[in-house]
C-alpha cells in the first residue's frame, strides 16, 4: 500500500499543511458563535405592543428618579426578520423569549435566545446588539425598559 507521500508533491506540502490550519481555525470561530452576519439598515418583519407603563411621575415619587419612564413591551419578530444594531448606553432593559427562539449579535457573537432558555438577555450600558430571527416561527418576547423622555 502506497503512503500519502508518494502522491504528494514536496511544494505542495507546505501549502496543504497551511490550508489545513486555516480551516481548523475558520471552524473553532464558527463553533464559538462568531458571526459572518450583517445587521439590518433597519427593523424587518418587527411588531411591537404596550404591555404598561409606569411615567415619570410615580418613578420620580417611589424612587426620586426624575426624566426616565419604563416599558414592558412584547416585541415579535417574524420569521427572517431582525432588529437593527442599537446601543443601550441610556436605556437599560431585560428581554425574556416567551415563544420561538432569536438570536443576539453583539460584539460579532452570536448567542441564541430560545423560549427555552430561562435566562433574559440583560441590555447594560454597554450593550450595543442587534437580534435575528432565522427560524420557522416568529420569536416574541417581554420586554421592560428604562428609557429617557424626550424633551
Amino acid at each position: 500500500m502506497k503512503s500519502i507521500r508518494q502522491f504528494v508533491p514536496r511544494k505542495l506540502k507546505p501549502l496543504l499543511i497551511y490550508t489545513g490550519i486555516l480551516s481548523t481555525g475558520l471552524a473553532v470561530g464558527f463553533a464559538h458563535g462568531q458571526s459572518s452576519r450583517q445587521p439590518p439598515a433597519e427593523h424587518e418583519g418587527v411588531s411591537v405592543v404596550s404591555l404598561g407603563q409606569l411615567k415619570e411621575s410615580s418613578l420620580k415619587l417611589q424612587i426620586g428618579l426624575q426624566g426616565y419612564e419604563m416599558k414592558l413591551r412584547e416585541v415579535t419578530v417574524a420569521p427572517g426578520g431582525a432588529i437593527k444594531e442599537h446601543s443601550h448606553a441610556t436605556r437599560p432593559g431585560l428581554v425574556q423569549t416567551i415563544s420561538g427562539s432569536w438570536t443576539e449579535v453583539k460584539n460579532g457573537k452570536e448567542v441564541d435566545f430560545p423560549a427555552t432558555r430561562k435566562v433574559a438577555l440583560v441590555e447594560d450600558e454597554n450593550t450595543v446588539h442587534w437580534l435575528y430571527n432565522d427560524g420557522k416561527v416568529p420569536a416574541v418576547a417581554l420586554v421592560c425598559g428604562l428609557s429617557k423622555i424626550a424633551q
